[in-house]
């Protein structure tokens, strides 16, 4: 059964929704490969499957081509092409869950603390738009972003093209870009993750083990 979340603040207007894992990257900076990586004696991939299952499904998980990755319930499916980065697991992901569902949460492998009511925030914020993209201090968000899933032929076009990056992808469709505050107009999500910490990643062993240690 699929996941109904509200268009904006129209609670007559519902969309479906689905969620897309990207689990694809190399890991270079890690050493290792960050769906392995311990949290709280499950695998990282596990625990972010179940933070965006909490809120949609079906959730899929975007891997590369023969990579080994840790059971967590949820489709997974390879990029058919490795090295193309985010864009190209986007466009994998997007068309596994087309007929499914009308727009899709899209998140990272790498965020710990993704909390459901983020989840929820970006979602209704999508309105109408293509993608619904958070800016928080600065820094674009594509992979704690939401996207409509007909962008699929659209983003798969742009990789034949070459243009490989979400940047160009954004360049071409109706982008709403929301910053801290708005995301935070939302009462639960500024109770439940109010310095949105959300949006950590964790990139390199000491950014792993800083926020092990913190939480």
């Amino acid at each position: 059964m699929l996941a109904a979340v509200r268009r904006g603040d129209d609670r007559g207007n519902r969309v479906r929704a689905a969620g897309i894992v990207l689990a694809g990257g190399r890991s270079s900076r890690m050493g290792r490969s960050k769906a392995w990586l311990d949290w709280r004696g499950t695998p990282l991939l596990a625990h972010v499957v179940a933070t965006v299952g909490g809120v949609v499904e079906p959730v899929v998980v975007v891997g590369a081509p023969g990579q080994d990755l840790p059971v967590t319930g949820a489709e997974t499916v390879a990029d058919p092409v490795a090295g193309r980065g985010p864009l190209q697991g986007i466009a994998t992901g997007l068309a596994a869950v087309a007929g499914r569902a009308d727009a899709a949460f899209v998140a990272s492998v790498d965020l710990p603390l993704l909390h459901p009511a983020y989840v929820r925030r970006v979602l209704d914020l999508l309105g109408d738009h293509d993608v619904l993209l958070p800016v928080v201090h600065g820094h674009h968000q594509p992979l704690a972003a939401a996207y409509r899933v007909g962008l699929a032929a659209t983003v798969a076009d742009l990789l034949t093209a070459g243009r490989s990056r979400p940047p160009d992808l954004f360049a071409t469709v109706d982008v709403r870009r929301v910053e801290a505050a708005e995301l935070l107009a939302d009462p639960a999500l500024a109770a439940a993750d109010p310095a949105l910490r959300s949006l950590v990643n964790v990139n390199t062993p000491d950014e792993y083990a800083t926020v092990v240690g913190e939480t």
